[in-house]
């Protein structure tokens, strides 16, 4: 006769290879969360970017308004009809005023 032993199964809670999924998911859930920061910080960026370049096309628009202005009071100086007040386009409300 053959003596033969079955081992008992040990429970999951102590199954090795449990150990090693799990440290093989850590890494995964590491570069998830690096990617989603530098996604975080890209968005941040740009909404800066787009803010920054806002200030920068108002002000480029009120220096061509500034300069509309200026010609077209040379040009009804130079037509001899030149009003009483001089009129300009305001670079920030875009209203248009008597200086």
């Amino acid at each position: 006769m053959i003596d033969l032993m079955i081992a008992p199964l040990a429970p999951l809670s102590e199954d090795p290879r449990s150990a090693v999924r799990d440290r093989e998911a850590m890494p995964m859930l590491f570069h998830e969360a690096l990617a989603r920061l530098r996604q975080r910080e890209a968005e941040e960026a740009a909404r800066r970017y787009r803010l920054a370049r806002s200030f920068v096309v108002g002000r480029r628009w009120a220096q061509l308004a500034g300069f509309a202005a200026r010609r077209a009071a040379r040009v009804r100086a130079a037509a001899g009809s030149v009003p009483s007040e001089t009129w300009v386009v305001r670079a920030t409300g875009g209203s248009v005023g008597a200086l």
